[in-house]
């Protein structure tokens, strides 16, 4: 069915976003048989009425949040996070090659990672401690950055990622429980699932306060995490994999 009708074709716009609280422009275009620049114009015409918010690649719903500045994110519980990134470093010991997302936690792990493994990374903090510390191969991942997350994303990221076979998958997230794995927001989501596709092995680090919490946006069911990494006491039966970490 081609969308040609304005109205219907917004509607639809607000249907999607409600059902996945994000809406790709050049996905949408697609499925609904119109131009993404048709797309681009019903979702600033949605953002100037208030029922969607403007971010890279597509639409979110207004009330989507992002994440809090990295350098604040970064600062907290930093002895908790280096311990399950150590717990996570010695899963890669067979790896050729590894992803690590743009998560706090996950920066960590940077200086952990073993030689002769390569990374592919879209966080900044990461290709920079890589850069400077040489001798490693990295595949920096480019597109539009985010100041919140010193990250790149986007879909020229998203489509970059999805050229590429990894080991492992080293990811972060804003919240987990036995129903899945949970992003403060669609943008971040969409590059998490895009690494977790082309990723043979998916380890999730998630500290006590992530542990039962709740955020906005599920990027991954149970089943696709192999490992999760955990400093947390509550009881996760859904997973294949927790390793308790003392921290």
């Amino acid at each position: 069915m081609r969308y040609t009708d304005a109205p219907a074709r917004r509607q639809e716009l607000l249907d999607r976003l409600a059902a996945a609280g994000y809406v790709a422009s050049a996905d949408v275009a697609a499925a609904l048989g119109v131009s993404e620049m048709t797309i681009r114009r019903d979702l600033r015409r949605l953002a100037d009425d208030g029922l969607a918010r403007r971010v890279p690649g597509g639409a979110s719903l207004p009330d989507a949040r992002g994440p809090e500045p990295f350098e604040t994110r970064s600062g907290s519980a930093r002895p908790a996070k280096r311990a399950l990134a150590e717990v996570a470093a010695a899963l890669l010991t067979e790896s050729s090659t590894v992803a690590l997302d743009a998560g706090t936690t996950v920066a960590e792990i940077v200086d952990l990672v073993p030689e002769g493994v390569g990374v592919v990374t879209h966080s900044l903090p990461v290709i920079t401690a890589c850069a400077a510390a040489g001798g490693r191969e990295v595949v920096a991942l480019g597109g539009f950055y985010e100041p919140t997350t010193r990250s790149f994303t986007g879909p020229a990221t998203w489509n970059a990622v999805r050229e590429l076979t990894v080991d492992v998958a080293v990811l972060s997230c804003s919240a987990l429980d036995d129903r899945g794995v949970y992003s403060a927001n669609p943008v971040d989501a969409e590059i998490k699932r895009a690494l977790i596709e082309v990723a043979d092995r998916v380890v999730v680090l998630a500290d006590r306060h992530k542990v039962g919490a709740r955020a906005a946006v599920r990027f991954a069911a149970p089943e696709a995490v192999h490992v999760v990494v955990t400093d947390a006491d509550q009881e996760l039966t859904a997973y294949a994999e927790v390793v308790r970490v003392d921290a």
